[in-house]
């Protein structure tokens, strides 16, 4: 039932904050987000809807459970103090949440700023309907920060925009040089078939630079609104989607642990030692055909396969003796909870998306 979410990432001073400011109108209003050359926005501003003009502290927003973002309080009492909610009276976030956050400074460390930063990322990026990634022509270098966003930022492929901002600063010949050296720079990190699509243009209340293409700006920045009207347009859909891509992910690693589960059995004996024959199958999952046998035998497909080395983190916090069998897990009156998500990957999300796609409440 919650509003779609319009996350903003990207390296300090882009212009994240002044494109939301340009966005909502908010230039020379009272409640304008803070900009400037240095980096300014130290805080997660989430900018929502409401009948007038308020600011809202961040313990106030995590105590309200109908914000939906009470379970930010996990990340402790220094994030809340670093976390704000603006209401404003606008037509556009009766549809849409805006969430800008910190910019990106190559230099800092985690521990500098008091809380989580990854953590609190991850946790708005998993509930992002759009990532809107912002650079601008000065700020292109990937550093380890910017990395490591992109590695939290991997399976939401479709959901990211990268925005080139500030682009009537440049020459056309300039810009075009910048462009291909953006895309020289995230090649690496998004690692994906199909490039996310890129907007340049300058996202601010004032003029285009003379000189510059005006007429290329104005048709990218209709271009995002038509972009972000889609994803506002598309919310209920979209959401099905994601809960069946994270049923699949699910399934896999059920069907996983449990081959994990079913070849340690088998290969316990009276005298083994446990815990030597569990870390030979985890060190080496393809001398027991653990991957392969899933692709025997189900219709999983070998690229959604998760990687290896995960389950040697994962088996490490949760021993192998904590796990039942999936066959152990069914019951005369509850069925089989495999089974189950089958049924729903299966049938019942794809009929409620066609539900949809008739016009049909679901």
């Amino acid at each position: 039932t919650s509003k779609p979410m319009v996350l903003f990432l990207g390296p300090w001073s882009v212009g994240k904050s002044s494109m939301i400011n340009y966005l909502l109108g908010l230039d020379d209003t009272p409640y304008q987000l803070y900009t400037g050359a240095e980096p300014t926005t130290s805080e997660f501003t989430v900018i929502m809807h409401g009948p007038k003009l308020k600011t809202i502290e961040g313990i106030v927003m995590a105590a309200d459970s109908a914000r939906s973002f009470s379970p930010l309080e996990k990340f402790g009492q220094n994030f809340l103090e670093k976390l704000i909610g603006i209401e404003v009276p606008h037509k556009l976030l009766e549809r849409v949440t805006f969430v800008d956050t910190p910019g990106i400074i190559e230099n800092r460390k985690q521990q500098e700023r008091g809380y989580p930063f990854n953590d609190v990322c991850q946790w708005f990026i998993d509930r992002a309907d759009l990532i809107f990634v912002v650079f601008d022509p000065t700020k292109l270098d990937v550093g380890l920060e910017l990395e490591m966003l992109f590695r939290q930022l991997k399976g939401r492929e479709s959901q990211i925009r990268i925005i080139l901002n500030k682009a009537d600063s440049l020459a056309t010949q300039e810009l075009m040089r910048v462009y291909g050296a953006l895309f020289w720079s995230l090649a690496p990190l998004i690692n994906v078939t199909e490039p996310p699509r890129v907007y340049v243009s300058s996202f601010w209340p004032h003029e285009y630079h003379p000189d510059t293409h005006k007429d290329l700006f104005l048709k990218e920045e209709i271009s995002l609104l038509e972009d972000l009207n889609q994803v506002i347009e598309n919310r209920m859909e979209n959401k099905i989607a994601f809960i069946r891509q994270h049923a699949i992910r699910v399934r896999i690693h059920a069907l996983l642990v449990d081959r994990y589960l079913q070849t340690y059995k088998d290969k316990m004996t009276f005298f083994s030692d446990g815990e030597l024959v569990f870390r030979d199958i985890v060190e080496d999952p393809d001398k027991f055909f653990i991957f392969k046998s899933i692709l025997a035998k189900t219709n999983v497909s070998k690229f959604d396969l998760p990687n290896r080395e995960a389950y040697k983190d994962f088996f490490g916090i949760n021993p192998i003796t904590s796990f039942k069998l999936l066959s152990q897990q069914c019951s005369y009156m509850g069925g089989c909870f495999l089974e189950k998500i089958e049924k729903a990957i299966a049938r019942e999300l794809p009929d409620l998306l066609g539900s949809i796609g008739l016009g049909k409440k679901p």
